[in-house]
């Protein structure tokens, strides 16, 4: 277990206390400041197989690299370990909560963008859950595994929901998009809104997306309550405008 203190509210980030020796991992891009005495590497290894050498360890990282780059993530990783006691302060990806989650018993399948860090007793893995699932579900919903004992900080969009499956008859539908983190003891697929008939063409052309991912047992779900989707077609509507209204101000910016 790492100490640790979440900063703000609504644009959280989270500082984290390593002691003499103990390392904790991320992915490129959260990294906000240390102290002095936390050194940064950034390698290649998968957190729980940083050491291993020989012709199987070269396999196995070839592997893992290879599933990286299908799943569209960063080939490395950061490593922080500190001399003495230190401080590291990461943050996500996109404006929301953090949380913490103690893990010593089910592991927890994250949405590929809400991994913040890790203990390096974390192990870390692509799922995609044969590859069809999460290749049907978009990039959004090609998921990370995070298995072992220790702490891992992960980030929504928004604000975190948690749901458990079995309040609820025992199976929930979540948007792809707004599916943060749940635990691994869970059953879940992916799934086309209506098959591939008109209403999922309707579904896909004018509405808010077409593919639910159904969660079913009993354990924990966090649902991220902003979409990814909707937060960048936003963005991308703002950009298709320019920056010829933002002069106006007042009602101007209304119509």
């Amino acid at each position: 277990m790492i100490p640790n203190k979440i900063n703000g509210t609504s644009l959280q980030s989270i500082t984290c206390q390593i002691s003499e020796g103990q390392t904790i991992y991320a992915e490129p891009g959260k990294f906000l400041w240390k102290t002095h005495n936390v050194a940064l590497q950034t390698r290649l290894s998968q957190p729980a197989g940083a050491g291993v050498q020989g012709k199987a360890g070269l396999v196995g990282l070839a592997m893992n690299m290879a599933k990286r780059e299908l799943a569209g993530e960063h080939l490395a990783f950061e490593y922080f370990t500190a001399a003495g006691n230190g401080l590291v302060g990461f943050a996500g990806a996109v404006p929301g909560e953090i949380k913490v989650l103690e893990l010593d018993g089910p592991g927890w399948m994250t949405e590929r963008a809400a991994f913040v860090a890790a203990e390096s007793s974390i192990d870390f893995n692509i799922a995609f859950s044969g590859l069809r699932a999460g290749l049907r579900g978009g990039n959004g919903f090609i998921l990370e595994h995070f298995t072992g004992a220790g702490t891992l900080v992960i980030a929504a969009a928004g604000n975190f929901i948690e749901l458990n499956p079995a309040s609820y008859g025992g199976t929930i539908h979540v948007h792809t998009s707004c599916l943060a983190a749940f635990q691994d003891t869970l059953q879940y697929s992916v799934a086309r809104i209506g098959g591939l008939g008109a209403q999922s063409i309707m579904n896909s052309a004018f509405g808010d997306g077409s593919m639910v991912a159904t969660i079913s047992g009993d354990g924990t779900v966090l649902i991220q309550s902003v979409t990814i989707r909707a937060l960048a077609d936003l963005l991308a509507r703002h950009e298709t405008r320019g920056g010829g209204d933002e002069h106006k101000g007042g009602l101007g910016d209304l119509f």
